[in-house]
């Protein structure tokens, strides 16, 4: 009894310890995610301008919301990032793949392809803006006259899009790179012995080890992709004619430039709503895959 007695009180104290351990996370978390979530949306069923008090009007911001054209423009840009920024975690892969290599000077080629990610978006949209520059860009240089890629709402997103995937690749192979580290070689050397090679082992052995560093690749990568915003603001403004903005910009905009907080707050909840469907999916078809 005394031998129970003595157990029960060490599990009561590591309890106690694991929730002091988690508390001031928890706190942190509580506010700055929780109750600003639960703020915004609150926030989304009334008119304010930020100076004069409060005025409730139900849905209205969603209806407005819902029935502007600017709307559907940058709903559609983000679905386009979404699509595109996929691209991100393969070839973040394959670089993975290239670069874990034991050869001399292979360090300095992971520094040069890790740069980007190190950069600060303002920095890679300044540096994008004079690579597209019609006058005297880089890309002028490429094929031989100016394309005002920017100046166009035909490809201003394209070329945005284009800016962002530099810095993400780099990011989605650091993940790739560090799950790599971790694989068992006697588990691929199994696999070579049972006459798995190339796109086999690569398929069946490799890639199954490196579930989790897709599932948080994929994640970030649609997060990032819906969240866009830096660049857009650094390169095009959302511009020409709103043609390049999305969600995010989209909700800065009105708050910032016109003081609409209910409505941007609209805007950020269908936003939320929007990576809360992507992530649920993610994390159920992880959980399945490792049920």
């Amino acid at each position: 009894m005394a031998k129970k007695a003595v157990l029960s009180v060490l599990a009561q104290r590591r309890r106690r310890a694991a929730f002091m351990f988690i508390l001031p996370a928890a706190l942190v978390f509580s506010v700055y995610v929780i109750y600003p979530i639960f703020s915004s949306i609150f926030l989304s069923f009334y008119n304010w301008d930020g100076v004069t008090d409060k005025v409730f009007v139900g849905l209205a911001n969603y209806q407005e919301l819902f029935q502007t054209e600017t709307f559907y423009t940058a709903l559609k840009n983000n679905l386009l990032w979404l699509l595109l920024f996929m691209l991100a975690p393969p070839i973040g892969l394959a670089l993975a793949l290239y670069l874990n290599q034991k050869v001399r000077g292979i360090r300095l080629v992971k520094s040069l392809f890790f740069a980007p990610f190190v950069l600060s978006g303002v920095v890679v949209g300044l540096v994008f803006s004079w690579f597209f520059d019609p006058s005297f860009g880089l890309l002028k240089l490429i094929i031989g006259h100016g394309v005002p890629v920017l100046g166009d709402e035909h490809y201003a997103t394209f070329g945005v899009i284009f800016a962002a995937l530099w810095p993400q690749i780099p990011f989605c192979m650091i993940l790739y790179l560090t799950s790599l580290t971790g694989i068992n070689p006697e588990v691929i050397e199994a696999g070579r012995l049972e006459g798995a090679k190339g796109w086999s082992l690569l398929w069946h052995v490799v890639l199954p080890q490196l579930r989790p560093a897709t599932f948080m690749s994929v994640t970030l990568t649609v997060i990032g992709a819906l969240r866009s915003f830096d660049l857009i603001a650094v390169m095009t403004g959302g511009g020409p004619y709103d043609s390049s903005t999305v969600l995010a910009y989209f909700m800065y905009d009105q708050s910032i430039k016109y003081f609409r907080f209910g409505y941007s707050a609209a805007i950020a909840v269908v936003l939320f709503l929007i990576m809360a469907v992507f992530i649920t999916y993610q994390l159920r078809h992880l959980l399945r895959s490792e049920a």
